[in-house]
């Protein structure tokens, strides 16, 4: 998956809000079937998600889905319609298990042979929301080779919420663990670009920055937003600041220098400085550039970022 700070949810049955998110500043966009849409409109919003997905196709945008869960009966309903070239996602809410997972990819590879889709297109985010689910994150991730991220999500009063009866305060406490759980076995898992969110105050902007810094700081690399007067935040917090790209390219060169001269460590800024610290430079540099903070590629002693 491509990294993104800002993964905006629309409606799938509200064609005209899709439009609109497309010409906004969201890195991606998750066209919704599930609990944004009412339940006698999911059989209607299926051609109007596929119609936003080819729609949206142009506009240089992650596309995503999230399909109804498998306990509805609707899921493999949501895939046939939605499955195409235009859709590089598909998002997974209440997993539990593995099998869910597989059960999942192995709808996909179905209906990508049926539509004509190539084969392993379509990518799988999975959303942990229930104490099983998030128990069993590692799991999950390894499940099927589609898997390119989790979502690490503890909204207000939302399904973790409810599943495992904490309190939400607009400090995270609370939740801290939750998240730094899930982003941990994600990154065991090998997941590169683990997602948080989501804040749903829409006028508490000053608590999305502090909540999106936090989740940034503990090593989330973008948010699920509801709303768009949020995608500018969650985007500023996201994006390397020009300060943070000058310190680790630094680092490379200061690396570069230090193995010219047969030395394994330096001095930085009056911080110790070793070839351990080459690789956290590297990514971060590559992060940068993928997300057009930083026009050119990572340079340094061990060559191109993997």
């Amino acid at each position: 998956m491509n990294p993104y700070r800002s993964i905006l949810f629309v409606p799938g049955h509200k064609l005209e809000w899709v439009h609109k998110a497309m010409i906004g500043q969201a890195d991606a966009l998750v066209l919704d079937l599930e609990d944004a849409v009412p339940p006698a409109a999911k059989v209607e919003a299926r051609a109007l998600v596929r119609s936003g997905l080819e729609a949206a196709a142009g506009s240089g945008k992650g596309l995503m889905v999230r399909v109804n869960a498998l306990s509805t009966g609707l899921a493999a309903g949501d895939l046939a319609a939605i499955t195409c070239d235009a859709l590089d996602a598909i998002v997974i809410p209440k997993v539990e298990a593995p099998e869910d997972v597989l059960a999942y990819a192995t709808l996909l590879d179905y209906f990508e042979t049926a539509n004509g889709v190539t084969a392993g297109r379509v990518e799988i985010l999975i959303i942990a929301e229930t104490a099983l689910g998030i128990l069993r994150a590692y799991e999950l991730c390894k499940a099927s080779s589609r898997v390119t991220s989790i979502f690490g999500g503890t909204a207000r009063d939302g399904d973790v919420s409810r599943s495992l009866g904490y309190t939400w305060t607009r400090e995270g406490l609370e939740t801290l663990y939750i998240r730094s759980k899930v982003l941990l076995d994600a990154r065991a898992a090998g997941v590169r670009y683990p997602i948080s969110g989501t804040w749903t105050d829409l006028q508490d902007l000053e608590g999305l920055t502090a909540f999106a810094r936090q989740s940034r700081e503990i090593g989330y690399t973008g948010m699920f937003v509801i709303h768009p007067t949020h995608v500018e935040v969650v985007n500023r917090v996201f994006t390397p600041t020009p300060a943070e790209i000058a310190y680790y390219q630094s680092v490379l060169e200061s690396m570069e220098k230090a193995q010219a001269a047969d030395l394994g460590a330096i001095a930085l800024e009056g911080t110790m400085v070793d070839i351990a610290m080459v690789e956290k430079a590297r990514q971060f540099l590559e992060f940068a550039q993928q997300i057009g903070a930083l026009s050119q590629p990572p340079g340094g002693s061990r060559g191109a970022a993997q």
